[in-house]
């Protein structure tokens, strides 16, 4: 393929489709029901990229935390578009006409989320914690950090017995392969991705799971909370314990089978098995025409009709 230096790639699941993110582009690609596939793509350069700074050490781990979050924000509401308009609304309105509203129901949605997620995954753990009345601060953070690891587990679990969260688990699969076919330097097409692992080390699920871990070093650093302050104050460390995990995937995946990072990995790679299925090959299609799409490469894949939009009228 040409490739002279390592170029990192990734993406996430969609409804009906994939994100994928490219050294300059972002593409999102997704089935529509007449079977044809609609992609949007765009440049997109990182902060970390533009401003320096952002790209040292632990800082580019928060800022990669808050991209990624925004750039899925705009992929699911783009997928959500095309599953609920049709084909010639499609073509004919322009995109731009409804950025504004668009922006604001991204915005709120991120924040809503953020909050709902703050509130099961950092506060409920800390109140349940609390009625134990552990005077010990070690003990504390570790039944506190172990509430947030099964409300963790228990949520992926839950949401990936609905079907149309399977379905986003399969595209998910089909995402993972696809990068694996990219890393290998194999052509981007179905019959060279299917082979490959649905688990990939370098995998949000994998991420988070890490998060969730460093949370706990991270908050017994910290020391017991003890008032609504010392709470408050465990927020604002959000952002370090995402640049610290961040930091630990690249070890990771630099070491390569280093027993150490095996280890380091193998937490998020069985989790995978939950938040991933195997993609059939319309599935892998998709995934591969995003793929291509953010690389700049031509975005035909199998015989499947691709439709390219933009947010230009």
């Amino acid at each position: 393929m040409g490739i002279e230096k390592k170029i990192t790639v990734g993406g996430q699941a969609v409804m009906e489709g994939v994100m994928m993110r490219g050294p300059e582009n972002v593409a999102i690609a997704v089935r529509k029901s007449d079977g044809s596939i609609v992609v949007k793509c765009r440049p997109y350069a990182s902060i970390a990229k533009r401003f320096k700074i952002f790209g040292f050490p632990l800082l580019r781990g928060a800022v990669v935390l808050i991209e990624s979050l925004l750039l899925g924000v705009q992929a699911l509401t783009f997928s959500g578009d095309i599953a609920s308009i049709d084909e010639k609304k499609l073509q004919i309105q322009p995109q731009n006409a409804k950025n504004l509203l668009d922006q604001v129901v991204m915005a709120v949605t991120l924040i809503v989320s953020v909050l709902i997620g703050i509130f099961i995954f950092f506060y409920l753990p800390l109140l349940l914690t609390g009625l134990f009345k552990l005077k010990s601060s070690l003990l504390f953070n570790l039944v506190d950090g172990g509430f947030r690891l099964l409300f963790f587990v228990v949520y992926i679990y839950l949401i990936s017995l609905w079907t149309e969260i399977r379905r986003v688990f399969e595209y998910h699969g089909a995402e993972h392969k696809s990068v694996y076919a990219f890393e290998a330097q194999k052509a981007l097409d179905v019959e060279s991705a299917r082979p490959f692992s649905t688990l990939h080390p370098r995998c949000g699920t994998s991420f988070l799971m890490i998060v969730m871990v460093v949370s706990i070093l991270v908050f017994i650093a910290i020391g017991k909370p003890e008032n609504l302050y010392d709470r408050l104050i465990r927020l604002a460390f959000v952002p370090l314990i995402g640049g610290i995990s961040y930091e630990m995937i690249r070890l990771s995946e630099r070491a390569g089978n280093h027993p150490v990072a095996r280890l380091l990995i193998m937490p998020g790679l069985w989790l995978q098995k939950i938040t991933t299925k195997p993609p059939d090959d319309s599935q892998l299609e998709v995934a591969l025409v995003a793929l291509r799409c953010a690389l700049k490469m031509e975005p035909q894949v199998g015989n499947s009709i691709v439709e390219m939009v933009s947010d230009r009228p």
